[in-house]
């Protein structure tokens, strides 16, 4: 067992609960007492198998680059708000307007790619609703 799959040890880590089918526990109990691992070690090593795939996929990239840009647009329109909060000061005006532009145009041509489409659809459904 490596050091960051023991839950003991002090750092930073997450707690969840997860409902699993009993055929599929059954299994992974199974392997786990075979391989003499707790339950909690075998699902975080199929964890980082998990993620390794992923970043191994050819999409993948894509789809984690449109989020990326979305996260930045969000960022941009947020500071122009905050920023706009204290009256117009034109250096940071300039700032948000470009870093805003800079994204969306980003945004825009990562938008070709149908995950990425969906992500900027929502964005602009959650932006352009009403605050309460």
């Amino acid at each position: 067992m490596s050091e960051d799959e023991n839950p003991t040890r002090p750092g930073s880590y997450k707690t969840i609960g997860v409902r699993l089918q009993t055929p599929i526990h059954a299994q992974l109990s199974t392997i786990a007492g075979i391989d003499d691992l707790s339950l909690q070690v075998l699902l975080v090593r199929g964890a980082k198998l998990l993620i390794e795939a992923k970043q191994a996929a050819p999409d993948f990239k894509d789809r984690v680059t449109a989020e990326l840009k979305k996260i930045e647009l969000e960022a941009a329109e947020r500071r122009g708000a905050i920023e706009s909060l204290f009256g117009s000061n034109s250096q940071t005006d300039d700032v948000a307007s470009t870093e805003a532009a800079d994204a969306s145009a980003i945004t825009e041509e990562a938008d070709d790619k149908p995950v990425a489409a969906t992500a900027a659809k929502k964005t602009t459904a959650r932006s352009s609703a009403p605050k309460s």
